[in-house]
């Protein structure tokens, strides 16, 4: 490869910093500006750009321009400005544009769109793709459920590209050994079917054993073609997602992050809330206040953990309580899908069943000790809900989940404010410290990127042939231990600003626990030297 070739190639080009020599051997000359400069020159000129641009969509479409033209280059600027560019590269900007998607494209960023009408099509495409990249992680997509704002189509390409670029920037995952990809099975979102720019199929959704089969098609091709992938899952709807991890997680090694990244997160914001207020987890009553895919998950790994302390499944479920937008989920009642059913009441247990239909009258029968809402449904944790959930707990555990910030169940400082500086807070966006009678109270955010990609890490460094509840629960266990219970108003997740370091954390503890368990496809004899020996650095 020489020439315009390899300016043209994100992963081998270096722009100005290609020096006389390599200018001279890759046939360069006359190509680029006469300086060579270093990457930190690069990255402060960059940087430099980017504070000029006004908005953060702006700045999002600036710093994919880097990315389509030089990897190492955009993640050594990104590694330098990770706090600042997270909520720009990923959530809660990125909302933005998928939204704007085809209307916004100029490249599709090394991404694979596998059209339901070309099935046949499958293998070669992800072939195409690849080129002759060794592919060890894959985004996919089918794009019903994006973030809180719903079905996206071909244009939710973008959490794919967008999710990828965190595994690398927070743990180092090699950027030429992934590939993003979207399932293009139709849209239900009339909009993008009315839009005469939108670029994806022109038809409603596709179900039922058709789309089954045609997912099929695409998890027997990658595999084939990349035998030692690490498959996650993206933002697929409620009706799919838990059908499609019950189908694979067994058979290789796959990882669904609404369903078990969230339930991770989650965990360990609780234990380490737990770590703060010095109660057990088996004293708490944990109520889930939207139900789909990701309330689901994160009841189901929060339960599994009160299994793992000793409760039989009869006591474990008596703790949780889970409402929708009926109400109290009760055992009656046909619409419950069946992740909701192991965990729905039976009215016999309520004197006032039928009036439990919504989130206060709910709180004041069961008075639970930890409210978790993924319910995008803005402003519901009012300030009665919370008022009246801290009269019955000394430190509530309140997390207002949905994102991005517009649909937010409450705001951090009035969480604060209402309890009195009891709450102990998560968000599911990132929120400033909150001031309140003279403590700075500090906001985690439960923000899976602080352990999808230590995960990934741990599991391609260990080279496992699953990823099983055990590792999972590791990965939960070694970021609620973090926090530190002596400081006044300490956050109950670690920062973001170290998502480098704790997803090495998180790594270590994934990856001992495969080994522990024999689960490796590898004899791996030092786990720490298996995670370094993975890790991609940023440099020329």
């Amino acid at each position: 490869m020489k020439g315009l070739a390899i300016i043209n190639n994100p992963f081998k080009n270096k722009g100005t910093a290609f020096t006389k020599k390599e200018r001279a051997e890759l046939g360069l000359d006359g190509l680029l500006p006469p300086y060579v400069q270093t990457i930190d020159q690069q990255v402060d000129q960059t940087y430099a750009q980017f504070a000029t641009k006004s908005s953060n969509l702006e700045k999002r479409l600036f710093l994919m321009e880097i990315f389509n033209e030089n990897r190492v280059l955009f993640y050594k600027l990104f590694s330098q400005h990770i706090v600042e560019f997270m909520p720009i590269v990923y959530d809660p900007t990125i909302a933005d544009t998928i939204e704007n998607y085809s209307e916004l494209f100029v490249q599709p960023q090394n991404a694979t769109f596998l059209s339901i009408d070309e099935p046949d099509l499958i293998e070669s495409s992800l072939k195409n793709a690849a080129g002759d990249r060794q592919i060890r992680l894959i985004v996919v997509t089918d794009a019903e459920g994006i973030l809180g704002i719903g079905d996206w189509g071909t244009n939710g390409v973008d959490i794919a590209v967008g999710k990828l670029m965190v595994y690398t920037a927070a743990a180092g995952i090699d950027p030429s050994q992934v590939l993003p990809v979207v399932l293009d099975v139709g849209t239900n979102n009339q909009k993008l079917l009315d839009d005469p720019m939108y670029l994806g199929n022109r038809h409603t959704r596709i179900k039922g054993d058709r789309y089954y089969q045609f997912v099929d098609q695409f998890v027997q091709a990658a595999e084939k073609l990349f035998p030692n992938l690490y498959l996650h899952f993206e933002d697929f709807g409620r009706d799919n997602a838990a059908n499609l991890l019950n189908k694979y997680q067994t058979k290789l090694t796959t990882f669904n992050d609404d369903i078990q990244g969230t339930g991770i997160i989650v965990l360990a914001g609780i234990l380490g809330a737990l770590n703060i207020s010095k109660e057990k987890m088996t004293e708490q009553k944990y109520l889930c206040f939207g139900a789909g895919t990701a309330g689901a998950g994160i009841t189901k790994r929060i339960y599994d953990e009160f299994l793992q302390q000793g409760l039989t499944p009869a006591e474990a479920k008596k703790h949780f309580y889970l409402v929708d937008k009926q109400g109290l989920l009760f055992d009656d009642d046909q619409t419950l899908t069946p992740e909701q059913k192991p965990f729905a009441r039976s009215r016999s247990e309520f004197a006032n069943a039928d009036e439990l239909t919504d989130l206060l009258a709910v709180v004041k029968a069961v008075h639970p000790t930890i409210m978790v809402g993924t319910s995008t449904q803005p402003g519901t944790f009012t300030e009665a809900v919370v008022k009246e959930m801290a009269a019955h707990t000394k430190r509530p555990i309140i997390f207002p989940l949905s994102n991005p910030t517009k649909l937010a169940e409450a705001k951090a400082e009035d969480l604060i404010k209402w309890t009195k500086g009891q709450a102990l807070v998560a968000t599911g966006i990132p929120a400033a410290d909150v001031e309140y009678q003279g403590v700075a109270y500090q906001i985690g955010q439960a923000n899976n990127a602080l352990v999808y990609p230590g995960l990934g890490l741990g599991v391609i460094a260990s080279t496992a042939k699953v990823l099983n509840d055990e590792m999972i629960s590791a990965a939960a266990h070694s970021l609620g231990g973090i926090v530190d219970p002596t400081q006044p108003g300490a956050a109950v997740l670690p920062p973001v600003s170290k998502l480098d370091r704790f997803s090495e954390t998180v790594a270590q503890a994934v990856a001992k626990s495969a080994v522990k368990q024999n689960l490796t496809r590898e004899k791996i004899s030092d786990v720490t030297a298996a995670i370094k020996q993975t890790k991609w650095q940023p440099k020329y």
